[in-house]
């Protein structure tokens, strides 16, 4: 089925010594696109979401949510997806009076509301948006006319309305929330709920094929797999559109970069998906991870490194093979955010975002070259017509401070015709770097603060083919994308 892993092309095994240069590690190339390459590519794989009661200030006061979302169409070739949800969402009531897009207090500027309302005008802001918008509705306060309201309003307003949540993140719910009725709220409990509101907001809107079911944190009971089978038992897989869960490797209070931008780290973290992946593809239904980041709780000291913005490269990569359509990376609270790709500033984990967008950028498939078993990863890209376009190359040894390691990489099968390939460079000063405390480039540019515009001169690197074949040297902590 598509998107299963299968054995990777074997390769000299790698081993990384501070201070050295290791040679011989070598990948060939195939001429079209192999036995363990992933389904057919989304075209917009790497997607954005946005924090319920957050949503309106980020377009209304952030000027770079339009500017670095701008970025990301630019070199993706396609807007990228949002989300609009999280925790906040199942806090929220539709109020169709309110002038505001939303009201809330807070004691804290950092602090997200217990309670909020929204009112039309918040979907005014998610129409204007060009991509795919998915909006999270309430299901744990129980009020489904509620929800049916504001259902009505996304449908009505939002032309590119994508999906619909109801609820978020379920396996969180407890016999006190206004949904359990005072009981135990169980994986079966939950399942036995959303079909039964997937089957009244359809009825209400006339619509099939309009959830985004599941929105479950991590693994356990709550799962895809165990949704599915009741999705299908009650006829209900009419009304979903797409299955999701949420994935955050790490929590901030434990969080450790070197594990997260591992890339046997990487691999063995989205592995444990394959039957989610495999559950929602079984109904002819995408899967994608509605919400995502590096740490839960807004991210730790980890978040906004250049460490991170390598784990977003090579885990949408991962993902993507495994065959997850899209990936929504969380923005929460604005000013209390580590993980954030943006705020007064572009941040770090954006420059790995960005690179990921380019790498993917018309696409067809994703083949892995690598044996997923070391921490050195390479990818090839194929477009639609099975010709490979792309190589990634990505050293996940971690670097701090000392002297910086670096690989020697050989890549035969070069389809050019020419006698150089360029390069585009994922770099900075170690993996610990954040921006405005050291160097982060992309081809040797940075993101303007004011406007995510890049600037700089453009650097990209030509190395000499011939016959076929040429040799690339990638530092640790560090990520390069050749043009074939």
């Amino acid at each position: 089925m598509a998107g299963l892993r299968l054995n990777a092309p074997s390769v000299p095994a790698l081993l990384l010594v501070a201070g050295s240069v290791v040679n011989g590690l070598s990948f060939e190339i195939p001429s079209s696109a192999p036995a363990n390459s992933s389904g057919q590519l989304d075209a917009a794989p790497v997607g954005i979401s946005f924090e319920f009661f957050a949503f309106p200030e980020y377009f209304q006061q952030l000027p770079l949510t339009n500017s670095c979302l701008g970025q990301l169409h630019e070199a993706m070739g396609a807007y990228s997806p949002i989300r609009i949800g999280g925790t906040t969402q199942d806090r929220a009531t539709y109020n169709a009076s309110l002038s505001s897009a939303v009201s809330y207090s807070v004691d804290s500027p950092d602090d997200a509301p217990e309670t909020l309302t929204f009112g039309d005008s918040f979907m005014d802001i998610a129409a204007a948006y060009e991509g795919t918008v998915t909006v999270g509705l309430n299901r744990r306060l129980d009020n489904l006319s509620n929800t049916i309201a504001a259902a009505k309003i996304a449908k009505s307003k939002i032309a590119n309305l994508y999906a619909i949540e109801l609820g978020n993140e379920p396996n969180f719910f407890t016999s006190s929330d206004p949904i359990a009725d005072g009981e135990t709220w169980t994986a079966a409990a939950d399942a036995a709920s959303q079909v039964s509101w997937q089957a009244s907001v359809s009825d209400a809107l006339d619509e099939k094929s309009f959830a985004q079911a599941g929105v479950f944190f991590g693994l356990g009971s709550f799962s895809v797999t165990n949704l599915a089978e009741k999705e299908e038992d009650t006829d209900s897989t009419q009304y979903v559109r797409s299955f999701c869960h949420h994935y955050y490797p790490q929590s901030a209070s434990t969080a450790d970069l070197d594990e997260l931008m591992s890339h046997t780290e990487i691999v063995d973290g989205v592995t444990e998906f394959q039957a989610q992946v495999v559950a929602a593809q079984n109904l002819s239904k995408d899967f994608v991870f509605g919400e995502t980041n590096s740490a839960t709780g807004g991210g730790g000291g980890i978040s906004p490194t250049f460490g991170a913005g390598l784990w977003i490269l090579d885990y949408v990569m991962q993902a993507t093979i495994l065959g997850v359509k899209q990936l929504f990376f969380h923005q929460g609270t604005i000013g209390n955010c580590p993980y954030c790709w943006w705020d007064e500033s572009v941040n770090a984990p954006f420059y790995g975002a960005y690179t990921a967008a380019l790498a993917l950028s018309g696409a067809s498939k994703i083949a892995e070259l690598d044996t997923a078993d070391t921490r050195f990863a390479a990818y090839v890209f194929y477009d639609s017509s099975d010709e490979p376009i792309r190589v990634l190359l990505y050293n996940s040894e971690y670097y701090a401070s000392g002297t910086r390691s670096s690989v020697n990489v050989t890549l035969s099968g070069i389809p050019s015709t020419s006698t150089s390939v360029s390069a585009v460079r994922l770099t900075g000063d170690a993996a610990t770097t954040i921006v405005g405390e050291g160097a982060i480039t992309v081809a040797g540019q940075t993101f303007a603060n004011g406007t995510c515009e890049l600037q700089g001169t453009k650097n990209m690197e030509t190395t000499d083919e011939t016959a076929g074949e040429a040799t690339f040297t990638v530092q640790a902590s560090e990520a390069l994308l050749i043009y074939l």
